[in-house]
């Protein structure tokens, strides 16, 4: 029987809390389908920084290298800055294991309200493929005069041609598999380098597809059609900046950012890939036990398709669906009273 180790990084506030309904629900599709899973945990969060000074070991990623991936809760923590905590954890797995690939599904359930009259279940379901190691998020800048009044900053965005290219290839074969249509989202009327550069890159890696048709699009612009009729879009690809917000956006306009889950893929599978919710530690809400889980939940689905279970993966989402489809139970991010255990033992019913 295959067995897959995985990492687990609960790290802070609700993280801690969907990370043990994830488990539960991969542990049953694994028996099904006849694999089995292996945990190690890892306490790497805002709380070990407060505690001693670092989110995780100076060797954290080679604690991490032997795992078949990587499943995370939440990191976050109002007492530690954000871009302490993201450049501290995040960001070197990310990069240290060549995770360029930030996949975001965005569906519209049956049994979830958006707030959106033209998203509509069954109609509205696309994918945000953003670059996710280099563009907006270099680490190339500094600071210069502090506390001067003449202090300035300096960011540099850093675009290459390797970079650009892989995730496009990954984008275009995605919309291939899918409805066949693919959006990059672009800025190049103001942009005057990285993003004329992006647009050659994507004119010239579409002749390798001729099935999918694209388009390119004003960022601005795009915001707005993705709120005015998000069910024209089918794969939309960006650069770090931009595909950090679209996705963010698009997963409101599903009704709920506790649904949404991601994916940090390293596609050639040298390094792990990580996987996890995107609706952050929420500390208004930890530890009162009404955290949703589905996020959690449906990023491990995510997880189980990269590690070669589709079957598996979409016994999950098929779960999903059926739970918000079929039964009231909600957390009340989605408008109902549902503790996380509740709404995670209707979904092993629908198992």
């Amino acid at each position: 029987m295959t067995n897959h180790r995985i990492a687990l990084i609960p790290g802070d506030g609700i993280g801690a809390e969907v990370l043990p309904p994830a488990r539960r629900v991969l542990d049953a599709v694994g028996a099904r389908h006849g694999f089995g899973l292996t945990y190690t945990g890892y306490d790497w969060s805002c709380a070990r920084y407060l505690r001693e000074g670092a989110m995780m070991p100076s060797d954290g990623l080679d604690r991490l290298r032997d795992s078949d991936a990587v499943l995370l809760g939440a990191v976050g923590d109002p007492r530690v800055p954000d871009h302490v905590s993201l450049w501290g954890l995040l960001i070197p797995i990310r990069r240290g294991f060549r995770q360029y690939v930030n996949l975001r599904p965005i569906r519209v359930f049956e049994g979830v309200e958006s707030p959106l009259r033209a998203a509509v279940a069954g109609e509205v379901d696309l994918v945000v493929v953003r670059e996710n190691v280099e563009g907006e998020y270099s680490e190339i800048g500094g600071r210069l005069n502090r506390g001067f009044p003449d202090e300035m900053a300096a960011q540099e965005a850093v675009f290459t041609r390797p970079g650009v290219t892989r995730v496009l290839d990954y984008a275009f074969d995605l919309a291939a598999r899918r409805r066949g249509h693919l959006t990059s989202a672009t800025k190049s009327n103001g942009i005057v380098h990285t993003m004329p550069f992006w647009d050659e890159l994507v004119a010239e890696r579409s002749g390798s597809f001729p099935q999918v048709r694209w388009a390119a699009e004003h960022v601005d612009a795009l915001a707005a059609k993705l709120v005015l009729d998000p069910a024209r879009f089918d794969v939309v690809v960006a650069s770090n900046l931009f595909g950090d917000i679209l996705s963010d956006l698009a997963a409101a306009v599903a009704g709920s950012i506790g649904l949404a889950p991601a994916a940090n893929l390293n596609p050639e599978r040298a390094f792990p890939s990580m996987f996890e919710p995107v609706h952050g530690s929420a500390p208004d809400i930890a530890g009162l036990g009404i955290a949703n889980p589905l996020g959690a939940i449906w990023s491990a689905a995510l997880m189980l398709d990269h590690l070669g279970h589709p079957e598996a993966a979409k016994d999950i989402t098929d779960a999903i669906a059926a739970v918000l489809a079929k039964t009231d139970v909600r957390t009340p991010d989605l408008g109902g009273g549902a503790t996380t255990d509740e709404l995670t033992d209707k979904l092993l019913e629908h198992l």
